[in-house]
């Protein structure tokens, strides 16, 4: 059995198993438990040739390179949460008909011994001003604009940036 959950929540039995962390599954009372994906947003901020990341500072990933977002809420829109992350990390206002939606990534988030499965939604935003700040230093150590043939992917963290940001290299 390849699971950190040992006892079903229903009844207590030992007898479950998690396979590839999809289905939590008690086979003595038949709880199931469906552990289906997260859903989360990423901005990728442009000015001029360059593109702003974030240097994370916190695990997964911590001291590599990813963009400004994160989790959506219930009942909030992708570019509401994307709104709302940017403004929660870095101060800044921006709303949903700047963003440009770019595209999609399945990730994998590793958090407290948990293995989350993501699928990233990315949008894309010009920014006239390239000076952004910090407003959430506990998430973010620092903020770096990159040219983007300049981007090394192997600095950045999630498989999910890597490949958005490969195909926006071309």
């Amino acid at each position: 059995m390849n699971t950190i959950f040992k006892h079903c929540p229903n009844c207590t039995s030992t007898n479950v198993e998690f396979p590839n962390n999809v289905r939590f599954l008690c086979h003595d009372c038949g709880f199931t438990y469906f552990h289906n994906i997260a859903a989360a947003v990423a901005v990728i901020f442009r000015h001029d040739d360059k593109i702003l990341f974030t240097v994370r500072n916190e695990d997964p990933d911590k001291g590599r390179l990813d963009l400004p977002g994160g989790f959506i809420d219930p009942n909030e829109t992708a570019e509401e949460a994307a709104c709302r992350e940017v403004r929660e990390e870095m101060g800044l206002t921006i709303t949903p008909s700047q963003l440009h939606y770019i595209g999609s990534h399945p990730n994998n988030y590793p958090y407290k011994s948990i293995p989350y499965r993501t699928m990233d939604l990315f949008f894309e935003c010009v920014l006239s001003d390239p000076n952004v700040h910090i407003v959430a230093p506990n998430e973010i150590k620092a903020l770096q604009w990159i040219a983007l043939n300049e981007i090394n992917l192997e600095a950045i963290g999630f498989v999910s940036v890597r490949n958005t940001i490969a195909k926006l290299k071309g």
